[in-house]
Formats: C-alpha cells, structure tokens, sequence
C-alpha cells in the first residue's frame, strides 16, 4: 500500500492528496510529503520554501498569484478547517477559468496540490486555522497578482460562513479575471 493517494480531478495539473495516516490511542503518524512518491505521482517540482499562516474564521486570502516567480504549491491544514480554491489561469488550457475546490482539515489530513499557472485562495471555516505550505519559488513580492474572489466571470461558489468575509486591502483592489492577459502563464 503506498503511503498517498493522489486523485486528479477535470482541471489537469490540480491532484488531491489523501496520505495514510496511522493512529492508535497514543495520537497518530502520518508522513506530509515524500519526493520519489510524489515525483511517480508527476509532482517531481522542487520545493524551496514553507509557509505558515493563521487566520480566524472568515478571513479570505486571496485569490493570489505571482506574475514572476510563479509557485507550485503543496497545502494542507494543521488547525481548523478551510474552502481551498485553484483557478485555471493558463492561457493555454482547455480549461482556462475553470476553478476547483476542496475543504481541507486538521481532521480530515488531506492535501492539496497547486501547479504553477494557477491563482490559488482559501476561506476560513472554523473559528481559527492554521495553514501550512510548500512552493516552489520563493516569494517576490514585486510580482504580486490576483483575482477577486467574487469574480463573476470565475464564480467561485464559496461556502457560506455565519460572519462577514475578512479580506486585506490588497484583496480588495484585485482587477477582474476578464481584464487580465495571463501571458505570464503561457508557458505552463
């Protein structure tokens, strides 16, 4: 039995990863990432840096994208529970503009991995989460974009929370899917 399972879904690129978790009344073990695994998966990308962010429910990050440095992202919760979302934003794809999402958990372990050439947000559903990630480029803050995440042409159906949306002020100055040109994405 291998140690992940990875389930590909319409939008090509984006894999659910669901890893084997061993538990017993002591707690429980459960390897997070694991090169020739992933890489037999066709997630061989490098990863060369971690993040660690906390946020308390209703708070919406993103829907971000670097125009440079582009990110590939490994994500998973370790707190809490949060509406992870990826937007198709390569130019060249069958399925440009189309968007994916799944509700990641402490308790329920899975992961989620981000190709490069994607816009990538999350919504918090619990009263706090902590969210814990790998990239593949290291973060440039000169090439910073995003989408809002209300966009209607991408019309991302995010569940509901009892409490207003929280966004930066960043967030809320993102340009509309519609008026971006995403040749930076071309190449994916």
């Amino acid at each position: 039995m291998g140690k992940f399972e990875f389930i590909k879904n319409e939008i090509e690129g984006l894999v659910v990863i669901k890893p084997t978790v061993f538990g017993d009344d002591r707690g429980f073990f459960m390897e997070t990432y694991h090169k020739d695994e992933f890489a037999n998966a066709g997630i061989d990308q490098e990863f060369v840096q971690d993040n660690h962010s906390k946020s308390t429910k209703g708070v919406l990050r993103g829907l971000h994208f670097q125009k440079d440095n582009t990110q590939g992202k490994l994500v998973r919760v370790i707190q809490g529970e949060v509406y992870d979302v990826a937007v198709d934003c390569r130019p060249n794809s069958k399925t440009f503009g189309k968007w994916f999402g799944v509700t990641l958990s402490a308790e329920n372990k899975i992961q989620f991995y981000i190709p490069e050439g994607f816009a990538h947000g999350f919504l918090v559903l619990s009263e706090e989460a902590e969210f814990v990630y790998k990239c593949t480029d290291v973060y440039n803050p000169n090439a910073e974009g995003g989408i809002p995440y209300d966009d209607e042409t991408i019309g991302v159906e995010w569940p509901s929370v009892d409490c207003e949306i929280k966004l930066s002020e960043k967030d809320k100055l993102h340009k509309p899917f519609a008026q971006q040109k995403f040749e930076y994405f071309e190449r994916y």
